[in-house]
């Protein structure tokens, strides 16, 4: 982190003083050395930019070091394929969200980091993305209604987004989504979920999912048989 400031400080002033010098150049009719600074501008500019994008990203998304606990999801049925979703985030207020099918589906957002920005020393860091429900049967997927609700808050300077889009700008990141987990919803049924360095893994927590997964898991077999 404080690499990470120090560099998008030290490219700010040096982009300072380039315009500076700049300025002095033009006042005086020296338009190639106005040229190099002009450039040497643009290119500290956009340094510091991608620094500030890195460390606003950083301290919004949570750092993965471990396999480790992200939400409990609790459900209550409310109407047929229906199910109301409490959504519990350590350290933040429980959310609910209405979800329609038989199973429900989390994704999250998973940054790792490569050469070069490896020798920063930084930790892979991930965020909830996405809380949807959906159907087993397919041809229910595809006509039936569908409910997803986004769980990242819609940042501008996001470095996971430029990543994706633009990785050729940004190298030494890695974006990716996170294998997306998803299990039955059941009237009772808890579930906790842990991600671990490149994928969601989502486990039973209390009798009623343990047994709702039983069951699910033997159907598949047997549809598959």
């Amino acid at each position: 982190m404080g690499v990470l400031t120090a560099i998008s400080l030290v490219f700010a002033l040096l982009t300072a003083w380039f315009l500076l010098h700049l300025l002095y150049c033009l006042r005086r009719g020296r338009l190639l050395r106005a040229s190099g600074s002009g450039i040497g501008s643009i290119t500290c500019a956009a340094i510091s930019g991608a620094g500030a994008m890195l460390l606003i990203s950083y301290t919004s998304y949570t750092r993965l070091i471990d396999e480790q606990l992200v939400s409990r999801v609790e459900f209550r049925h409310v109407a047929a394929d229906e199910y109301e979703a409490r959504l519990m985030i350590p350290e933040k207020r429980d959310q609910f969200f209405i979800l329609r099918g038989d199973e429900w589906q989390l994704d999250a957002r998973i940054l790792t980091w490569k050469p070069p920005l490896t020798i920063l020393g930084l930790e892979p860091i991930y965020q909830l993305d996405r809380l949807s429900g959906r159907y087993a049967d397919v041809v229910r997927e595809r006509s039936a209604e569908r409910t997803v609700h986004s769980l990242s808050p819609a940042v501008k300077a996001d470095v996971w987004t430029v990543a994706r889009r633009y990785p050729a700008i940004v190298p030494g990141i890695d974006a990716h989504y996170g294998t997306a987990t998803y299990l039955p919803m059941g009237d009772g049924a808890r579930f906790e979920v842990t991600i671990s360095r490149d994928a969601l893994i989502a486990r039973p927590a209390n009798e009623a999912a343990a047994a709702l997964v039983g069951a699910w898991r033997q159907q598949d077999l047997t549809n598959r048989q």
